[in-house]
């Protein structure tokens, strides 16, 4: 047999006591149904006072923003809407994101409204004092009529940048200019003359707060490069008689979800070796995520989240803050104070870092293929409940047996995983996973750290199978209690969980 090639998680205390706990889980599903997202919502109150504390390091001031997006969970917006209010907002980038912040507790001066907005987002926005990150001219001037229509106070915005340019780094050639990678988001930093004729030309209506910038990439020197090009813009904008105070960074500071680097080395050199046809597939029917072999070589390049990140969260903001910025040399943090200006931040991903976990019910288990040795097991879910894969997150699920596990039953045992959809696509795993024993039905599949966009981002009704429910649950002493998340509140309550 191949030597087993594990992508084990990485698993926190809080979240390896819940695991611990395979009673409470098993009654939970077998009370709610599988599949269930369960929920620490003490974990991204912890995660929040992390950045907070690299904040202090550098002497910054400003606010943790929790993206929404990346959870639809009560529990973790009600939890961080008791934080302390100069400390920590929600960014919601829809209506009902909007309206939901609210009724968790949120008052409009700690919303900050991001994505796309139609007239009814930006009305309620305006209507309740959010912050408003425009994403276009366009939507400056929607914005700004739907002031003067209805007689609204001025709003407080952002201008979000893109396209930022800058002389090479250290190594570069002399006069090379480094252009950001493109995106659809933002205002290119070449409009920055109209852009700043426009916030003139509706002052009555809009007040400019600062700048903003979210790039869609992992590398840092990027990130400074835009930093330190907002800057620069912010001072355009006080020599136009504008009164900016903040940049927003916003997310994208990462999560390391495998625990250890070898084991993340090893299986992305195999994935190469097993399309190139010299070790036998990994994947189902050969799935190459990305990569090809063309000639004996592999070309393309792996859709694959780096599983290990030996720097993700508070660490990444702390290395991007410390890194000289390219044109004027010093830190974007000593930048930020020499400037006297506020940093913002939108982290979705890592605050909510190893908050829940997904669980799903094993529901068939049968040979995969004849004579193969690998297993097909089928749960009681769907690749929409649980898709750490559709963003590229590759971690193995952890085994909970019913009952008692048998020792002697214990071996390394290669499995594809399946959904309860009638398509073939409806794989949970296109890549083989390696358990320590052969799941039995009525045993549980962990999959953890989940809460970040694999819970309910892509999570649909088809052939009218049931939505995963949600509970938030805290280790009180020697004792788990848990609510629905529809019921979670941040407060001593006689039918609520704190206390």
């Amino acid at each position: 047999m191949d030597v087993p090639l594990y992508l084990r998680p990485r698993v926190d205390p809080p979240l390896a006591a819940l695991l611990g706990a395979a009673p409470l889980l098993h009654s939970l599903v077998d009370a709610l149904g599988s599949p269930l997202n369960v929920l620490l919502p003490e974990i991204v109150a912890e995660n929040a006072a992390r950045f907070r504390a690299v904040y202090r390091r550098h002497r910054l001031a400003g606010r943790v923003y929790f993206a929404h997006k990346a959870n639809r969970s009560s529990a973790l917006v009600r939890r961080l809407a008791a934080e302390d209010v100069a400390s920590v907002g929600v960014d919601v980038a829809s209506l009902e994101e909007l309206r939901h912040a609210l009724s968790c507790g949120f008052t409009g001066d700690r919303v900050m409204a991001t994505g796309p907005k139609d007239a009814e987002f930006l009305w309620l926005a305006a209507r309740v004092g959010a912050t408003v990150n425009l994403d276009s001219l366009g939507e400056l001037e929607r914005l700004a009529g739907l002031v003067r229509a209805h007689g609204l106070g001025r709003v407080t915005v952002l201008v979000r940048l893109s396209g930022f340019e800058s002389a090479a780094g250290p190594g570069g050639a002399a006069g090379t200019r480094l252009l950001s990678r493109r995106s659809r988001f933002g205002t290119p930093l070449r409009d920055a003359d109209v852009l700043l004729s426009a916030l003139e030309r509706n002052a009555d209506a809009v007040e400019t707060a600062g700048v903003a910038y979210h790039l869609d990439t992992t590398g840092v020197e990027e990130k400074v490069r835009a930093l330190e090009q907002c800057v620069l813009f912010m001072d355009e904008c006080r020599a136009r008689g504008l009164a900016p105070r903040v940049v927003d960074i916003g997310g994208g500071f990462g999560v390391g979800y495998v625990a250890e680097a070898g084991e993340w080395e090893q299986w992305t050199t195999a994935l190469s070796e097993a399309v190139l046809g010299r070790r036998p597939p990994l994947t189902w029917r050969g799935h190459g995520y990305g990569l090809r072999n063309e000639g004996g070589t592999v070309r393309g390049a792996a859709a694959l989240y780096p599983g290990h990140r030996p720097t993700a969260g508070p660490d990444y903001l702390g290395e991007l803050l410390s890194l000289p910025a390219p044109v004027l040399g010093r830190p974007p943090a000593t930048l930020l104070l020499e400037h006297l200006h506020d940093l913002y931040i939108e982290p979705g991903r890592s605050l909510v870092d190893q908050c829940g976990l997904t669980l799903a019910r094993v529901l068939d288990v049968r040979l995969a293929d004849s004579g193969s040795g690998q297993y097909l097991v089928r749960l009681g879910m769907n690749a929409g409940d649980m898709s750490l894969e559709e963003h590229g997150v590759l971690v193995d699920p952890v085994l909970l047996p019913r009952g008692e596990p048998d020792k002697a039953e214990e071996r390394p045992v290669g499995v594809f995983l399946a959904g309860n959809l009638c398509l073939e696509a409806d794989l949970i795993t296109r890549r083989l996973v390696h358990l320590p024993q052969l799941p039995s039905v009525g045993d549980l599949l962990a999959f953890v750290n989940t809460a970040g966009y694999a819970m309910d981002f892509h999570a649909h009704r088809a052939q009218r199978q049931p939505l995963a429910r949600t509970v938030a649950v805290e280790r009180r002493r020697d004792s788990w209690r848990w609510c629905l998340d529809e019921d979670y509140w941040p407060i001593p309550s006689p039918g609520g969980m704190p206390a």
